[in-house]
């Protein structure tokens, strides 16, 4: 089905709207001057029925029949299509005017049953209005005389002909002339979307800083700039992490294998022995894993990007999962002499493997980062139908400027550590996912040395 433009369809819909009024207007105006055409037939043919009552009360015998007919026609001239008979007790023709044409059955049914109601009949090619009645005369009471009186409607006809005539060759004008105006209104309506467009095709891969002017766009236009210059945004942000998430990887991958190229081309250069064989496949087998961990954790990041980490959900005490890390990196914290302590507990609903990686993930980074002879905290505790687990370090703090990158993939505070083995620079990020996966948030803040990570995830109903 092929497309229609706003502009033909708003023509179209002038055209329609204004068509139907027109024609509201004309039926309206047509029904009104044909009322009055036959209120004003209805006030002579009135007139003419009482001028004929009146004339035979005064009709005494058969002798006076000549002079009321004289009277009749007298009070007939000047009246052209008026037309007058008179039927008498025996249904004798008493009168008629020269051109009369009256159905005689239908004249004294509606004399009976309808007097002086208006009716109308067809004769030929001619059209008459008229009305019949009972009426006495002046022999007796009872000696009673049909009378109709009638007029030739063809030239009220006519007009009505003509009037429709001309209403449908005005509509028709009128139609052709709004379709051509509202098509013009249409396009002038319609310029700034036009500019919206011409505003939208400068924008590209290089230029995706470019955002519509919402200022100078129509009221009703405003929020589609809006929208549109916000959903530039979220894809501006998104080109630049994906430009980002690539040029770390090719970073990130590049170092481990130039390292094994190296190391390779340099056993192969000459004949060693077995011990130097073995301390360069024990080398090359820890650049091995360092990327496999990379790739696997950039697997899960995928999943999670499309929805399709799903946990397999356990009731979990969080203080028994914390302490149970904490028999996992008791040896490391001894060795830089920190206390680990947790405060609290509370009850999630979350899959344990995933809920353990994403708080040792933060434990992992705290012991890194903290400060020899100081406590690492997680406090743990229930509000507002959420449980809050907050890990609290004193050490490296985090700049403001980086509070929003944290979780951003690849990313390091300290650049100086881009190349170190202590993990992958993915763990924030990946803790990110498995957050938002069972439905919570997480939220960094750092304040001097101080820096506390917090998860809020749903509480167990």
């Amino acid at each position: 089905m092929g497309r229609t433009s706003i502009t033909r369809r708003l023509a179209l819909l002038f055209v329609t709207a204004s068509s139907a009024v027109l024609l509201a207007l004309g039926f309206v105006i047509a029904t009104s001057v044909e009322k009055h055409f036959e209120q004003q037939d209805m006030e002579v043919l009135r007139g003419k029925m009482e001028l004929a009552q009146h004339a035979l009360k005064t009709f005494k015998s058969q002798d006076d029949l000549a002079r009321i007919s004289q009277l009749l026609d007298n009070s007939l001239v000047g009246h052209h299509g008026l037309e007058l008979i008179i039927f008498g007790p025996d249904h004798a023709l008493l009168f008629a005017t020269p051109e009369a044409s009256f159905p005689f059955d239908m004249m004294v049914a509606h004399a009976a049953q309808s007097p002086n109601r208006p009716m109308t009949w067809v004769v030929g090619n001619e059209t008459y209005r008229g009305i019949a009645a009972e009426s006495p005369t002046g022999i007796s009471e009872r000696s009673r005389v049909v009378v109709a009186v009638a007029l030739n409607i063809a030239h009220h006809q006519a007009f009505m002909r003509s009037f429709q005539q001309t209403l449908w060759i005005f509509v028709a004008g009128a139609a052709l002339l709004t379709g051509l105006l509202g098509w013009v209104i249409a396009r002038r309506g319609l310029a700034p979307l036009r500019a919206m467009r011409e505003q939208a095709q400068v924008v590209t891969a290089q230029q995706l800083s470019h955002r519509l002017q919402v200022e100078t766009v129509p009221v009703e236009l405003a929020e589609l700039a809006q929208s549109l210059n916000e959903m530039l945004a979220r894809l501006e942000e998104a080109f630049h992490r994906l430009s980002d998430f690539s040029s770390d990887i090719a970073h990130e991958l590049r170092t481990p294998v130039s390292n094994l190229m190296t190391q390779t081309q340099v056993v192969l250069s000459r004949a060693r022995d077995a011990d130097e064989y073995h301390n360069i496949l024990e080398s090359n087998a820890e650049e091995f894993e360092r990327m496999a961990r990379m790739i696997s954790d950039m697997l899960l990041l995928a999943k999670a990007d499309n929805g399709l980490v799903v946990p397999s959900r356990e009731t979990l005490h969080v203080a028994a999962e914390v302490l149970a890390l904490f028999d996992y990196y008791d040896a490391v914290a001894e060795e830089k002499g920190l206390h680990l302590s947790v405060e609290g507990d509370g009850e999630v609903s979350a899959d344990r493997p995933m809920l353990r990686r994403a708080l040792g993930n933060l434990l992992s980074n705290a012991v890194r980062h903290s400060t020899s002879r100081t406590t690492i905290r997680v406090r743990v505790h229930t509000d507002q139908g959420a449980v809050s687990i907050g890990m609290e370090n004193t050490g490296d703090g985090i700049a403001p400027e980086y509070l929003e990158r944290v979780f951003d993939r690849f990313f390091r505070v300290d650049p100086s550590r881009q190349r170190s083995s202590e993990g992958t620079g993915l763990g924030l990020a990946i803790t990110q996912s498995i957050v938002v996966a069972h439905g919570g948030t997480i939220s960094v803040a750092s304040i001097g040395k101080v820096t506390t990570f917090t998860i809020r995830l749903p509480r167990v109903p």
